[in-house]
């Protein structure tokens, strides 16, 4: 079993699709060894909001996860688990633990408004059925409705110091203001540069990795070495025109033009429209 989770660059990687819209799983699983294996990523996150998982049924996902718990980068995996239900995320993490998979990006579910002692009981809920875990919490407001407070945060640190290990921060209330012993990553290559140099970020995990975690990388192993930075500009850039889009159409259209495989996502989504992807390939 993969140890907790360590600093570095991490890719929200794309779920891949036939053209019946089922879980092509050897190519996404082959995309996620790429990035790690070829483009200096530290690990990747299957099954992520990136990875449609919201969309993807839960035989799906476990076919994915035995597919995932064989392959050599098994240890460098972080799975979403994309439910709303509690006791269907619980169903989806043992389904994992017993692929040797142990590590997870969990976000609280979407659709209802609720406050910060649910969001401690749900994760306290899923803690105590399946203790032999590590989570990074997900703060990501614009998809799921609730944002993070630090409180709550410092509670389920407190409580559950073994389990939860680091904060993925999209909503960037937490970066500056969580004094505690765990990593965070902003979802940002907005963020990567001016977090490592503050001490306040441990990496990122970003959709955008897809396309630019070699670039990423570079940026955390310079500092990492004290090495003068040359790519930041241009990391902050490429985010800046996929920011312009919704992430999943601007990744799977930009990865599109490389392979074809990548062309199916998920309705309601799409890829951008070929003026729309112009544009963005021009900028």
């Amino acid at each position: 079993m993969a140890m907790a989770v360590k600093s570095g660059i991490y890719a929200a990687s794309v779920s891949i699709f036939r053209e019946d819209m089922s879980l092509d799983i050897p190519n996404t699983i082959i995309h996620a060894e790429k990035l790690i294996l070829k483009q200096g990523c530290h690990g990747a996150v299957l099954l992520g909001s990136t990875g449609m998982a919201q969309y993807i049924s839960s035989k799906e996902k476990k076919k994915l996860i035995d597919k995932a718990g064989n392959s050599e980068c098994r240890d460098n995996f972080i799975l979403g688990t994309g439910s709303n239900s509690l006791l269907e995320n619980c169903e989806i993490i043992k389904h994992s633990l017993s692929n040797g998979i142990n590590r997870f990006l969990l976000m609280p579910p979407a659709y209802f408004s609720y406050q910060d002692s649910g969001v401690y009981k749900y994760f306290a809920n899923i803690i105590e059925r399946v203790p032999e875990i590590f989570i990074i919490l997900y703060n990501f407001e614009k998809l799921c409705g609730y944002k993070f407070s630090v409180q709550v945060i410092e509670k389920l640190v407190k409580d559950f110091p073994a389990q939860i290990v680091a904060v993925k921060d999209s909503s960037y209330n937490l970066m500056n203001t969580l004094d505690l012993d765990i990593l965070i990553f902003p979802g940002s290559e907005l963020k990567l540069l001016e977090g490592l140099e503050s001490g306040k970020c441990h990496g990122i995990i970003s959709a955008v990795a897809n396309i630019s975690s070699k670039i990423s990388r570079q940026i955390f192993d310079y500092h990492q070495n004290n090495k003068k930075q040359t790519l930041n500009n241009r990391n902050c850039a490429i985010r800046k025109i996929m920011d312009k889009h919704s992430l999943i159409s601007g990744v799977h259209s930009f990865l599109t033009l490389e392979d074809k495989k990548y062309k199916v996502v998920l309705p309601p989504l799409s890829l951008l429209s070929k003026e729309q992807e112009k544009k963005m390939m021009d900028e």
